[in-house]
């Protein structure tokens, strides 16, 4: 049997690291146990910032201080490059690291070497998330930088000298993709990733309806989350409007009140910056518009729903631009 690429990546970390290094303990749990799911103030995996759990690391490393073990390094690792997953998938394990790095600890994003390539996005999120929060977060696909990491915890002015060139080799990856990619424009971005950028504020619009945080076989969900970090994250010093046009208020009262600790829904209530929009928060919108949105909010977008939807959306997107209809803060 195939192994998962949950034990793929543990049994890697231990045979490429080993348990301890420089004085850091590897904290890791076998497939199937929940430990990791604990805080990691209780012996877990999963780092809590400002009262947010973020989703549960892979690996943590630690070092003990005064009879305490503290963090160094936590470790989110995924298979994806060899299952498959060339886009957008990616990003959506991008927030399990990221409690660690808002705490002022390392986080690492392992993509283990496949057949695909590593979103270039995902850098410039890591790279902004670095500039932004407390800790620095990396991108990698070769378990060596956590052996580098850990034999310069010590050598504090060589660890950020090694860190500071990381990040600038991220930053290239990240600016170079984004000059093919977007032709250098923020214009041709906001066109093609369903972004509205204002001096003050950014605003990024999704199909997501309901059933998407309601029902367990849907992906939209995951993917709404993945996107949020990546718009979160290339505009981090602004506000984040994520208008949601087929779902209304009392849409998102009723997952407030039902699935509040859903994973998915959680994190875009709680995420600092963030404001979820549904087609009630919006002014302006004429009533024709908002009817039709209502008609086909519980229905998938394709065939003659995606026409409305696209047709609605439009309209919408046309006024945010010109100050005719705007969001409800």
């Amino acid at each position: 049997m195939a192994q998962s690429s949950d034990e793929l990546i543990k049994r890697e970390i231990i045979q490429a690291v080993g348990y301890v290094r420089n004085d850091c303990r590897l904290r890791i749990f076998p497939e199937g146990s929940n430990d990791d799911q604990k805080l990691v103030s209780e012996g877990g995996l999963t780092f809590q910032s400002d009262s947010v759990s973020y989703g549960s690391c892979d690996a943590g490393w630690f070092f003990k201080e005064n009879d305490n073990w503290i963090p160094f390094i936590g470790l989110e690792g995924t298979d994806a490059l060899n299952r498959g997953s060339s886009g957008n998938a990616q990003y959506q394990r991008f927030h399990h690291a990221l409690g660690a790095v808002k705490e002022g600890y390392i986080g690492v994003y392992y993509l283990r070497k496949g057949n695909s390539i590593i979103q270039p996005d995902l850098y410039g999120m890591a790279y902004n998330a670095s500039v932004t929060e407390q800790g620095i977060y990396l991108i990698v696909d070769d378990l060596k930088v956590i052996n580098d990491l850990l034999d310069l915890r010590l050598k504090p002015f060589e660890l950020k000298e090694y860190i500071d060139n990381y990040l600038l080799k991220m930053k290239k990856i990240y600016d170079d993709s984004f000059n093919l990619k977007y032709k250098g424009s923020w214009d041709t971005f906001a066109k093609k990733r369903s972004t509205i950028i204002k001096p003050d504020y950014v605003i990024k619009y999704a199909a997501r309806m309901i059933r998407n945080f309601t029902d367990g076989s849907q992906r939209a969900g995951h993917i709404a989350v993945g996107e949020m970090y990546l718009t979160k994250y290339f505009f981090p010093n602004k506000p984040f409007y994520y208008l949601f046009p087929k779902m209304t208020q009392a849409d998102i009262d009723y997952l407030d009140k039902n699935k509040g600790n859903d994973k998915e829904w959680y994190l875009l209530r709680n995420e600092p910056n963030v404001t979820i929009v549904p087609i009630d928060n919006v002014i302006g919108v004429s009533n024709e518009v908002k009817d039709s949105l209502i008609k086909i909010k519980d229905l998938p977008s394709k065939g003659n729903e995606l026409k409305i939807y696209n047709s609605s959306v439009k309209q919408i997107v046309e006024g945010l631009n010109n100050g005719k209809i705007s969001i409800k803060k």
